[in-house]
């Protein structure tokens, strides 16, 4: 039988959406991007991950060009890779500042070996989106952020969410980063039906960038929420 690092591996390395976009969008697709991705997402996975146990999923939105849009692992740069991961990457080096708040979070949750034994993290959406701004460059884009993105990404987005399940997440609950995200997964869960109970968290980057004096609260609620 296939080891869970193992059917993540293939899930990453099938990645593709060959849909039409709205005009002024691409699609973010890491593994197809940059080759050196699947050996840095492999070299985690396998570390963490290179078992059977069920994982409770942790959606976020869509990846971003420096957390796994740079190293195919959400909320992960390489400083967080290499501590307290133990991933040493020489030839790139990026910040994520989402990855602040979510490895503080998993180190008081007793550190990444007790963290990922139980949680698997990845995206209501897993490839991710930019889009041209004003001034000519190319930035984040959410799949929410235009109505005809969502509708166009929408199937990709519930076949997904089921080969996520089918890997053997749990479809008892979920937990979704972000109150925006949370609406637009829970409509689709009425629909679909993929979990039993959806639980939003306020998203790790809203915490950094407004809320990081109150870090170590938020920290709290994650961890009281993240309780069994």
């Amino acid at each position: 039988m296939a080891t869970f690092a193992e059917r993540v591996i293939g899930f990453n390395a099938e990645l593709g959406f060959e849909e039409r976009l709205p005009p002024g969008i691409r699609i973010l697709n890491p593994f197809r991007e940059h080759p050196e991705i699947h050996r840095i997402s492999e070299a985690f996975y396998r570390k963490f991950y290179n078992d059977n146990h069920p994982r409770t999923l942790i959606l976020g939105i869509n990846p971003g060009r420096l957390g796994a849009g740079a190293t195919g692992i959400p909320f992960t740069d390489t400083k967080r890779l290499a501590d307290p991961c133990g991933i040493v990457l020489d030839d790139l080096q990026t910040h994520e500042p989402s990855s602040v708040f979510i490895y503080r979070m998993i180190e008081a949750y007793g550190g990444p070996e007790a963290f990922y034994r139980s949680y698997f993290i990845n995206s209501v959406c897993p490839l991710g989106f930019v889009r041209q701004n004003t001034k000519g460059n190319w930035v984040n884009c959410n799949y929410y952020d235009l109505p005809e993105l969502f509708e166009s990404v929408r199937p990709f987005m519930v076949s997904s969410l089921r080969k996520l399940l089918e890997m053997g997440c749990s479809s008892q609950r979920c937990f979704v980063l972000g109150k925006k995200n949370a609406g637009y997964l829970e409509a689709l869960n009425r629909e679909e039906g993929f979990f039993g109970e959806l639980i939003a968290l306020d998203h790790p980057r809203y915490i950094v960038q407004y809320r990081s004096r109150h870090m170590e609260e938020y920290v709290t609620r994650y961890l009281q929420a993240l309780a069994p």
